[in-house]
This record gives structure tokens, sequence and C-alpha cells, in this order.
């Protein structure tokens, strides 16, 4: 007899804590973006290209190798690629940008840059097309 009010008192009890939960609410669709080209390509061999372009004006790619594949300690993922959007000002956004053994390289013209120091030279890096 305990048992059977105790199980029933646990039906009561998880019965109306599953009726407290906050109802499931519908995926409003009507600020879906579509994606109006997309490209994925992955290589045995290190390599790598992707691309997106969606249609709100939003795009990217990207694409990479394995620099001195085989030579220890000179084997580097290198990576190269641009990205762009438009800000809430309505200005277009692209940052071109570069990665390889010697970090993260990015450029656009929306990006500060500090004016030179005197006496102190300057970084010679390759600069991304």
């Amino acid at each position: 007899m305990i048992k059977t009010v105790a199980c029933l008192l646990m039906v009561v009890v998880a019965t109306s804590l599953a009726q407290r939960r906050p109802p499931i609410q519908a995926y409003d669709n009507s600020n879906v973006i579509p994606i109006i080209s997309y490209v994925n390509d992955n290589n045995y061999d290190g390599s790598y290209k992707y691309s997106y372009e969606t249609g709100n004006g939003i795009s990217a790619s990207e694409e990479g190798f394995l620099k001195n594949p085989g030579q220890k300690d000179l084997e580097a993922q290198t990576a190269r690629g641009t990205y762009s959007y438009t800000a809430p000002d309505g200005q277009v956004i692209t940052v071109n940008w570069y990665a390889d053994e010697t970090g993260f390289h990015a450029e656009g013209a929306h990006i500060p840059t500090p004016p030179p120091v005197p006496g102190v030279p300057q970084p010679n890096y390759p600069r991304g097309k």
C-alpha cells in the first residue's frame, strides 16, 4: 500500500513538473539567409580550399597547404584567405589575411595601423594579396 501511494505521488509530482516547463517555441525562419555558394575541398597532402557566400553579402574564402612536407622542424601549415561583410553603418568590410610560421597577418582598409616608431626597424613581412 505504501509503495502504491509513493508511486502515485511520484507520478503526480513528475506530471506537475512537466507542465511547468516553458512551451516549445516554433522556429521563425523568416530571417533565414540563404547560402548562395559553398565549396569545401580537403586533400590528403594537407592542402585545402573552402569558400562560401551568403544571400546578405557575407563571403569568405580560404586555401592552405603544408609547407616543407616531411622536413623535420621546417613543416608549417600555411593559409591565405579573405572575408567580407557589411558593417552596421553600411561600409563593406574586407579583410585579406595569411598565416604561416611567422603568425597571423591581416590587412584591411578599416584596420588601424600605428605610426612607425622612430629608430625602430619595421618588420618586412611579405604582404598578402
